[in-house]
């Protein structure tokens, strides 16, 4: 049995943290069985190694705030309180599914746990996750809004315009910056001038860096944003310093020529989120009854999904707009 660190939260929060890790893991392990048995259509993107970002930042978020996703956003779906079974549905075409089998793996939304939808377009979703924030200001609300971007969002103009408007109207917003360290397959380094967090500060937006493997340090950041936000005091943008284990996407198997080898292997061995709160929390039974209940949760989503019915022909006219 391992030993226990003093934790800066409730042990029932950290212990809710590793579960949704945990079940984040094995939800993107499974999809990518999916993938590779042919059994699921088109592309996704895994968020394997990124886990605690998307989950401290959920879990300093109530039900009805809201966040806007990325092309690599199951994590924060599942972080928000999606039903595996429905996502499964989703990313299989089934009738299921939270967009009735038409987003797939990139377009999922969950409106009833305030997910707003994840996005294929690079920075696509800044726009929308202010706008829920001038939304919230608008009505009166104590909302808050909370946008996932990776780093190579940061050549995106749409960010800037609205991190411009966010500052001036001091709208409850806050910008979470994913640092995965490359943009596909470039390193962030050779595309990315100057300083990141002072994009953010030239708007007047205060600007923190987390470590992004760090899930209590993600939700304490998380936290003090929201309180911010809550309070009227306008935007926030957090950097997280993070890394993705798999490839850009599940097709991105030789990975050689942009990164090395050893440096995957490095960051899974000393830089495991799962594994970081997972030695402070100190209980290995009771940590490996929670992985063994999330991992049977998923298995039986997976098949629930393989099993679940197509939608009839008719829905493909559904929900289309001119």
């Amino acid at each position: 049995m391992a030993t226990e660190t003093k934790l800066p939260v409730e042990r029932e929060l950290a212990l809710e943290m590793v579960e949704r890790m945990l079940r984040i893991r094995a939800f993107e392990t499974q999809a990518n069985q999916l993938y590779l048995s042919a059994k699921m259509p088109g592309l996704t993107h895994l968020y394997v190694g990124e886990e605690a970002v998307a989950v401290g930042v959920c879990s300093a978020l109530r039900r009805d705030d809201t966040i806007t996703s990325t092309h690599r956003g199951h994590g924060h779906c599942i972080a928000k309180g999606a039903d595996v079974r429905l996502m499964y549905c989703e990313l299989l075409g089934k009738e299921e599914g939270y967009c009735k089998g038409k987003g797939g793996s990139m377009h999922i939304a969950d409106h009833a746990n305030g997910n707003l939808g994840a996005n294929a377009i690079v920075g696509g979703s800044t726009g929308i996750a202010t706008g829920a924030g001038f939304s919230a200001k608008a009505l009166g609300t104590d909302r808050v809004s909370v946008c996932f971007f990776g780093e190579g969002a940061l050549g995106q103009g749409l960010l800037y315009e609205v991190m411009n408007l966010a500052s001036l109207w001091k709208l409850p917003v806050i910008y979470v910056c994913e640092n995965n360290l490359y943009n596909e397959y470039t390193s962030y380094e050779d595309v990315t001038a100057g300083s990141i967090p002072a994009r953010a500060e030239a708007f007047g937006i205060p600007a923190e860096e987390v470590d992004g493997q760090d899930v209590l340090a993600v939700y304490e950041a998380t936290r003090r944003a929201v309180e911010r936000a809550r309070r009227g005091a306008g935007p926030s943008f957090l950097v997280c310093a993070t890394y993705r284990y798999h490839g850009h996407h599940v097709g991105d198997v030789d990975r050689s020529y942009y990164r090395t080898k050893d440096e995957e292997e490095r960051w899974a061995a000393e830089r495991d989120p799962i594994a970081l709160l997972a030695a402070r929390l100190g209980d290995d039974a009771e940590l490996a009854r929670i992985r063994e209940r999330v991992e049977a949760e998923v298995d039986d989503a997976v098949q629930y999904a393989l099993n679940a019915p197509y939608p009839p022909p008719s829905e493909v006219t559904n929900h289309v707009y001119a």
